[in-house]
């Protein structure tokens, strides 16, 4: 006989749990700030359009830290919406890639700062959204970006030497990434959307941290990795292919 309780705690499948993103419930994301972005801020926000807000932990964090900052966030998922109205000036509900941001009340050169915090991957276009949005940023506005490494080590040798690209509910492979990064293609999508690329950092990933100390600081070296052995890695290589995500900090050219 079949154990009810036992069925229901199999773990289902990302695919049935994780893409009705306007239906997700909000506590579906972490109230996570991502602590870095404030790091790479060239000035202090007065007026922020923060896209992909989520339950608006990042905006709220911002707000206390600059009491005088206005935030509006935008955000696909409904619950998520209705948290971070709570939280932040005012929350656009709508999927980015479909938002027109003039009806939506936004004015040309209205913001100073843009935040992107893990949001452009999960577009269809995130390029055309970078054009859209350009005439809504004050001159000399600060974009702040976040956006996977889909260089990651981890990734190459399961994709290389495991045969797997396994989705999965956040992390690197998100089931609801649509678009896959690296650093070189990052500053070339906002370069060719009429960006200039000021500053950027790294972020490791927790695991590879020993990988990174045990390989960086030294001249072409040969990288070993379970199975996966490189050759020539400079130091720049050994740093991309360790980190989970690139954080940089923009301006409208």
């Amino acid at each position: 006989m079949s154990d009810p309780a036992a069925a229901a705690a199999v773990e289902q499948p990302v695919w049935r749990t994780c893409l009705d993103v306007e239906g997700q419930a909000a506590d579906h994301y972490d109230d996570f700030v991502l602590t870095p972005l404030f790091d790479i801020m060239a000035h202090e926000p007065a007026r922020v359009l923060e896209l992909g807000c989520a339950g608006g932990a990042f905006g709220a964090e911002l707000k206390n830290r600059f009491p005088a900052a206005s935030v509006v966030g935008i955000d696909a998922g409904a619950a998520a919406a209705q948290k971070a109205a709570s939280r932040l000036d005012r929350v656009i509900h709508a999927r980015l890639d479909q938002c027109n941001l003039a009806q939506a009340g936004l004015k040309h050169g209205e913001f100073d700062t843009l935040v992107a915090a893990d949001i452009l991957e999960h577009l269809v276009n995130p390029w055309a959204l970078l054009e859209r949005i350009k005439p809504f940023l004050a001159p000399g506005a600060q974009v702040l970006v976040s956006i996977p490494n889909a260089r990651n080590i981890t990734v190459g040798s399961e994709l290389l030497v495991g045969g797997r690209f396994e989705y999965a509910q956040r992390g690197l492979l998100d089931v609801t990434h649509l678009r896959f990064f690296t650093l070189d293609s990052i500053r070339r999508m906002f370069e060719e959307t009429g960006y200039v690329v000021q500053a950027q950092r790294s972020i490791l990933l927790p695991a590879l941290r020993k990988l990174y100390e045990g390989y960086s600081g030294a001249g072409p070296v040969t990288l070993r990795f379970g199975r996966m052995t490189i050759s020539d890695v400079t130091a720049q290589e050994v740093m991309e292919l360790c980190a989970a995500q690139f954080v940089l900090r923009c301006r409208p050219a």
